[in-house]
């Protein structure tokens, strides 16, 4: 898009939706460019900026987040015609190109889905597990980080999963339906677990808006989310959307409990706990559901992806665990792990 027709679009447009979540700040040049060119104020960043961007830092991860948020409710002051501005496409896929250059380069590539599958089946060390921590020690104040990080991604849950459903059939596709259907509230809005998670929200005392803590989620946080978006968005990255969306399921039920269990022991409040316990129950169904229907479906049609599911498995284990590392390592030394302080918010400019 040109910038002086951005900038007129933007000036011009009654319509832009009041809304959509403030855009969150820059975190270095590149997501400074990208920010400033989605609000009509200056170019797109050059090339050899992205090139040389910390594929898992502050800078190409707050980027990341801020082009793939245009395809979800949007930002604030932001005109919807930027969703498919060609030049910040191009951007984007340069963004994305150097996310996962390091991914590849940092995950073994194999196809043995069954293997990948069951090494998620066992649980790490005793304490050695965000979960276990909070289950063991966490205190609110804890509790409460650990919520605005997730936020990113548990106030949109679901929706970077939805996008693979067109690129599926026959049992893969009926079985992720039925999944889907079950995080969206099996047709009750009270019992969608983005609002569920809203609520988990407002009893920790957080402000439940969508995208309000984006400015105080770490490049980790953020890399957990942008790689379901990336998935997403790709047809060509349909099965590692699977293998992604297999790992939350089989990981999710266990890591539930112990949640649970933090909640109520930090006395986070009903609808804290009600969270995690409704995940407890749901993915533990939703794990055979998802490894028997839609994995297995996936490779019964197109056997030629099965690499792309382990790699799907195993990105989401690494970003995971660079998330867990960054959370318990900043924890431990009784410092926050937010990039910015609850209850702070950047300027606004």
């Amino acid at each position: 898009m040109n910038h002086d027709l951005a900038v007129s679009r933007t000036q011009e447009r009654t319509d832009l939706d009041p809304a959509a979540p403030r855009p969150p700040a820059a975190r270095g040049p590149v997501s400074a460019a990208v920010r400033d060119h989605l609000l009509g104020r200056g170019p797109l960043p050059p090339s050899e900026a992205v090139a040389a961007a910390d594929a898992y830092g502050d800078d190409l991860q707050m980027a990341l987040y801020l082009c793939y948020e245009l395809h979800y409710r949007g930002l604030a002051g932001v005109a919807p015609e930027c969703e498919w501005d060609p030049e910040l496409l191009r951007t984007r896929a340069a963004l994305e190109g150097r996310f996962l250059t390091a991914l590849r380069s940092d995950v073994p590539a194999h196809d043995d889905v069954t293997g990948a599958l069951d090494e998620l089946l066992e649980e790490p060390a005793e304490g050695s597990g965000v979960s276990h921590f909070l289950a063991a020690e966490g205190e609110l104040w804890q509790l409460r980080e650990y919520a605005a990080q997730r936020s990113v991604y548990h106030l949109k849950e679901a929706d970077p999963h939805a996008w693979v459903l067109p690129r599926l059939h026959g049992r893969a596709k009926a079985g992720m339906a039925a999944v889907e259907f079950d995080e969206y509230g099996g047709g009750r809005a009270d019992r969608v677990h983005a609002e569920l998670f809203a609520r988990l929200m407002s009893d920790l005392d957080l402000d439940p808006a969508y995208g309000r803590y984006a400015d105080s989620a770490s490049a980790a946080a953020l890399a957990t989310v942008n790689l379901m978006s990336l998935m997403g968005l790709h047809r060509s990255l349909r099965g590692a959307l699977v293998g992604h969306f297999a790992t939350v399921e089989v990981t999710s039920s266990p890591a539930s409990r112990r949640l649970a269990k933090a909640m109520r022991r930090a006395g986070a409040g009903p609808a804290a706990a009600f969270f995690y316990d409704e995940h407890v129950e749901a993915d533990a169904v939703h794990e055979q559901v998802v490894r028997h229907e839609v994995v297995d479906g996936l490779l019964e049609d197109e056997p030629h992806l099965a690499a792309d599911v382990v790699f799907g498995i195993d990105t989401t284990v690494l970003l995971e665990d660079r998330l867990a590392a960054h959370l318990l390592d900043a924890w431990r030394a009784g410092t926050s792990s937010l990039h910015t302080p609850l209850g702070t918010t950047p300027g606004t400019s």
